[in-house]
């Protein structure tokens, strides 16, 4: 991955003016926007920057690569050349314009930045769903219980899956990483807790939990992706 994505220089500012050219150019000849921006993603050189006052992390731990907020970093530069629905409908809904083949989006974007985008998809992304589900189990433990169903709700989704509180979890992910122990997160460090999440969750759980949690996870994801879309 470190040939694909390389963090920024000493200035903490940078462009890949090439991948930026290449998108507007290519729209304006007629390709579909989708596809050149795939294209762009493909071209693009640094692993973070900051760009109008706000700082953008592509890479989470140097492995795991949020495109779709790349995306949404180039689709600024042309959005006057985009469907504004369509544009929307991607990077808050993950809907693509047009379907590829799962080989022709690994061709477009490079099979490094695949493999990253992938380690993204199940470290993130189904981590998160994966912590919704058990936050709606817990959800329903109390209602059958009759106790608030608002008390250390988020906690015990934690403790359930980790077997220790997000308190005390992200005190140990901070002091592993060497940073400070704020009250505040980002979204960027959100991201990275959330990675570091996922890769403390093999090591601590057999093979056999972290199947049956990946499942419940998609399964999550499919509900949520579903009420989505009938929104």
């Amino acid at each position: 991955m470190e040939n694909q994505l390389q963090p920024f220089g000493e200035t903490g500012v940078s462009s890949d003016s090439e991948a930026i050219r290449h998108f507007r150019e290519a729209i304006a000849n007629g390709k579909h926007w989708y596809v050149a921006l795939l294209e762009a993603i493909g071209r693009w050189n640094v692993a973070e920057e900051s760009h109008n006052g706000r700082d953008y992390h592509y890479l989470i731990a140097n492995e795991a690569f949020d495109w779709l907020l790349l995306a949404e970093r180039l689709l600024d530069e042309v959005d006057y050349l985009v469907p504004e629905k369509e544009m929307i409908a991607l990077l808050f809904r993950g809907k693509a314009p047009i379907e590829l083949p799962r080989d022709e989006f690994c061709h477009l974007i490079g099979e490094a930045k695949y493999r990253a985008h992938l380690n993204y998809f199940y470290g993130v992304t189904v981590e998160e769903a994966l912590l919704l589900a058990a936050e709606e189990e817990t959800r329903k433990e109390q209602r059958v219980r009759a106790f608030n169903e608002n008390d250390h709700l988020s906690e015990a989704a934690y403790q359930r899956i980790y077997g220790a509180t997000m308190t005390e979890l992200l005190h140990k992910f901070r002091q592993e990483k060497g940073y400070p122990q704020r009250r505040s997160m980002g979204l960027a460090e959100v991201k990275e807790f959330t990675y570091w999440l996922f890769k403390y969750r093999f090591k601590q759980c057999d093979k056999a939990r972290v199947a049956s949690d990946t499942k419940k996870a998609l399964e999550q994801l499919n509900i949520t992706s579903f009420s989505k879309k009938t929104r």
